[in-house]
């Protein structure tokens, strides 16, 4: 064996090890994944372009997620948790914040 095959051999194990690590503990709950959802341009449309977005505020938030339906929409915030979101800009997505099962603020882009 080579030292460059030793090399390879070592860095690969450290790699496993790392991301062994990084593993889900099975116990703990999974965490929230919020980011885009819905899609646009789908055939039923977006009941929610029919009306305000403050109209969202104090819907719980099945309420929402159905009048957002074929919508792009994330959340960015539950129970005073950011969660994190890409920085790219789309005019017509609603970004939610949700607090005790409701939505409290909703920002376009």
């Amino acid at each position: 064996m080579t030292n460059q095959n030793i090399s390879h051999m070592t860095a690969a194990a450290v790699l496993s090890v790392t991301l062994a690590g990084c593993a889900a503990d099975p116990g703990s709950a999974p965490a929230a994944t919020p980011g885009p959802q819905g899609t646009p341009g789908s055939a039923q449309g977006c009941k929610a372009d029919k009306m305000e977005d403050s109209a969202l505020i104090g819907k719980t938030e099945s309420e929402a997620t159905a009048l957002l339906a074929g919508c792009r929409w994330r959340i960015g915030e539950r129970n005073g948790e950011q969660f994190m979101g890409t920085m790219d800009y789309w005019e017509d997505r609603r970004t939610l914040g949700i607090a005790n099962g409701k939505v409290t603020w909703v920002k376009r882009g």
